[in-house]
């Protein structure tokens, strides 16, 4: 019955993030557009209080952290590897942490963020959805290598680069957390092997 019930979550979890699929993308990229056309010269209700590319780092975060609490609940759920279950965890909590952090620091500075992973963060969901057992680990393990190194590179672009003082120290702060865990995940797919 435990079996049966967990295939039926996971294929309306599946179906839903199909059906959100066009939405997720528009979430996304209109966030990017709504932040592109908000005045910089202004804060407050109409007025975005830093330039398009700290804004579009902040976007771009937002997604991949709610994504790697989304594959994080996935893997606590469908990982028979305990190492991949322990890891899966602490994405979901850690990252649930930062998604808060950097939600307060948009809502400052008048950022609007996405509201659900772009289209390529949920098709890297649907696949893993269609996975089990060690291919599941496999292609978890896999993409949290792939998305912690792209997210490294962008917190240590914008940890040099960002305008916004906010937003660096942001970046800052979130950059040796992404480094650990990326070490963690490389250490689980080197014993994997």
């Amino acid at each position: 019955m435990k079996k049966l019930s967990l295939a039926a979550m996971i294929a309306v979890a599946a179906l839903s993030f199909q059906a959100c699929n066009n939405a997720a993308k528009d979430s996304k990229e209109t966030a990017d557009s709504v932040n592109a056309v908000k005045d910089t010269t202004t804060n407050g209700s109409t007025g975005i209080a830093v330039d398009e590319k700290d804004a579009k780092f902040a976007t771009d975060a937002a997604n991949a952290g709610m994504a790697e609490v989304a594959a994080g609940k996935v893997a606590a759920e469908k990982a028979t590897n305990a190492q991949v279950k322990e890891f899966a965890n602490m994405m979901v909590t850690d990252h649930t942490k930062v998604n808060e952090e950097l939600m307060e620091i948009a809502k400052k500075k008048n950022i609007t963020l996405p509201t659900a992973p772009d289209e390529d963060h949920q098709k890297m969901l649907s696949d893993l959805y269609a996975k089990s057992g060690k291919d599941f680990d496999k292609a978890y393990v896999d993409a949290m290598v792939d998305g912690h190194k792209k997210v490294e590179s962008m917190l240590e672009d914008a940890s040099k680069n960002c305008k916004d003082a906010d937003l660096m120290a942001f970046a800052t702060k979130t950059l040796p957390a992404v480094k650990m865990h990326l070490a963690k995940i490389e250490a689980i797919q080197k014993s994997m092997k």
